[in-house]
C-alpha cells in the first residue's frame, strides 16, 4: 500500500436509494432499506478486518458514495467513519441528495468529522429534473446548500449534468447561473455529460438520448462562465476555487492507493485492482462468515500502468510531458505546450479520448509517469 506520507484513500459504497434515476447503472437498490443496519455493521467489520490483516496507512481522504449515503441514519454513517483510521486533516466527503438535507443530519455529520458534502443537483430546472428521474426541485437545492453553510460546511460540491431530456440551451444557462447564485456559493462544481448506460430506462428510450454536439456546446458555455466566475478547471469535469479541489478525486487521477469498503466497492494498490461482491445481501453474508468480500481482480503490467498514468494526467491541469504527444497538425488547437508539459485546451477536453489515443509512452517510463512534479468506475465529485 502507500508509503509513509503518501496520500491514501478510503471509499465507502452505500447502495441504498429512495428511487433510481433513469440514467443510473450503478450498484444501487431501492428495495433494500431494511438492510441498512446490517450493512453499516458489515462495513464497520470490513474496515476492522482490512486494517487488522494489513498495515494500511491512515486515510488522507474518505469518500462516502453510492447510491445515496444520505439515506443512512446520521448515526450509522458516523459509526462507520469512527472506525476508519485517518489523519487529523483528512478530507471526508459524503454525497447527499438535496431532499435528504436537514440541520440535524448535517450537525451529526459535522460532529463525526465530515468536512465536505457533494450535492447531486444535476439541474436547476424542474422539467429537466423530471426527465432525469430526480425527485428534488430547485427550491430544495437552495435550502440544502443554505443548511450546509449554516451548520459549518465550508467546502462542498454541486454536481451538474449536461443533456437531460427536454433541456434547452436556455435551461442549461439557468442551471449554471442558479448554481452560481446559491448562498453560500459552491466552492466546487462538477459538470458531467449525460451518458447512456446499457440496461437503464434511458437506454431504452432513444428519444431522450443526448446529442453530442449539443453537449459539447453547453460544455463550452460552462467552461467560459465558470472561468469568468473565478473557477479553475483542474480536471476535465471539475472546477474549483483555490483551496477546494477534491483531494480524493485527485488521488484517483494520480494512480494513488485506496481501499474500497462495502458491496461493489473498488480498491487499488500499486497496480492491483480488486472489487467487492456486488449485492448487499451477499456482501453482508460474506463479512458475517469471515469470508473474503473480493469478487474479482486485475493486475496491470508496468506498461499498462505507465499508459494509464499518462491518460489520467492528461485529463488534469498537470498535463503530460510534452514528448508524450506528437508535434503534428492533428493536435492543433487541442493542446497548449507550457514549460515542457502538454495540456488540453477547452476544445481538447471535448476530444480527450481522441488525444489519449495519440499518447506515446516514453521507453524510460515507470509507474507514475505523467504526475505533476513534486498527482476511475465512478469518480465522485
Amino acid at each position: 500500500m502507500s508509503r509513509p506520507g503518501e496520500p491514501f484513500g478510503v471509499y465507502v459504497h452505500v447502495p441504498f436509494c429512495a428511487s433510481r434515476c433513469d440514467y443510473c447503472a450503478f450498484a444501487t437498490w431501492t428495495d433494500r432499506d431494511h438492510l441498512m443496519a446490517e450493512y453499516a455493521q458489515a462495513c464497520i467489520d470490513e474496515v476492522r478486518m482490512a486494517w487488522d490483516e494489513q498495515e494500511l496507512p491512515l486515510a488522507s481522504s474518505i469518500f462516502f458514495g453510492g447510491g445515496t449515503p444520505s439515506r443512512l441514519e446520521g448515526r450509522q454513517l458516523a459509526d462507520i467513519l469512527s472506525v476508519i483510521p485517518r489523519t487529523s486533516d483528512a478530507e471526508v466527503t459524503v454525497e447527499c441528495n438535496p431532499e435528504d438535507a436537514s440541520d440535524e443530519l448535517f450537525e451529526r455529520w459535522r460532529a463525526s468529522g465530515v468536512n465536505r458534502v457533494s450535492f447531486g443537483v444535476q439541474s436547476m430546472v424542474s422539467h429537466v429534473l423530471d426527465g432525469l428521474g430526480r425527485r428534488h426541485g430547485p427550491d430544495s437545492v437552495h435550502k440544502a446548500v443554505s443548511m450546509a453553510g449554516s451548520t459549518g460546511f465550508r467546502s462542498f460540491n454541486v454536481d451538474l449534468i449536461i443533456g437531460g431530456a427536454g433541456e434547452s440551451d436556455a435551461d442549461w444557462l439557468v442551471t449554471l447561473e442558479s448554481a452560481l447564485s446559491l448562498d453560500p456559493r459552491p466552492p466546487h462544481l462538477s459538470v458531467y455529460s449525460l451518458t447512456v448506460e446499457p440496461g437503464t430506462p434511458l437506454a431504452q428510450d432513444p428519444t431522450r438520448h443526448p446529442d453530442d454536439d449539443v453537449q459539447a456546446h453547453r460544455y463550452e458555455v460552462a467552461a467560459e462562465l465558470l472561468s469568468s466566475a473565478g473557477y479553475h478547471c483542474y480536471e476535465v469535469s471539475n472546477w474549483s476555487i483555490p483551496g477546494h479541489q477534491c483531494q480524493h478525486n485527485r488521488l484517483y487521477w494520480e494512480q494513488g492507493n485506496y481501499r474500497g469498503i462495502g458491496c461493489a466497492a473498488h480498491s487499488h494498490s500499486e497496480g492491483r485492482r480488486w472489487w467487492n461482491i456486488r449485492t448487499p445481501e451477499r456482501y453482508i453474508a460474506a463479512v458475517k462468515e469471515g469470508r473474503s468480500t473480493v469478487a474479482s481482480e486485475e493486475l496491470l503490467s508496468p506498461e499498462q500502468r505507465a499508459f494509464e498514468a499518462l491518460a489520467l494526467a492528461l485529463r488534469t491541469d498537470s498535463g503530460v510531458p510534452s514528448e508524450a504527444l506528437p508535434q503534428d497538425e492533428s493536435l492543433d488547437g487541442l493542446l497548449e505546450r507550457i514549460d515542457g508539459r502538454a495540456l488540453l485546451t477547452v476544445k481538447g477536453r471535448l476530444l480527450a479520448n481522441e488525444v489519449t489515443a495519440r499518447l506515446l509512452v516514453p521507453a524510460r517510463s515507470a509507474p507514475g509517469v505523467g504526475s505533476q512534479p513534486g498527482q476511475p468506475g465512478i469518480l465522485p465529485g
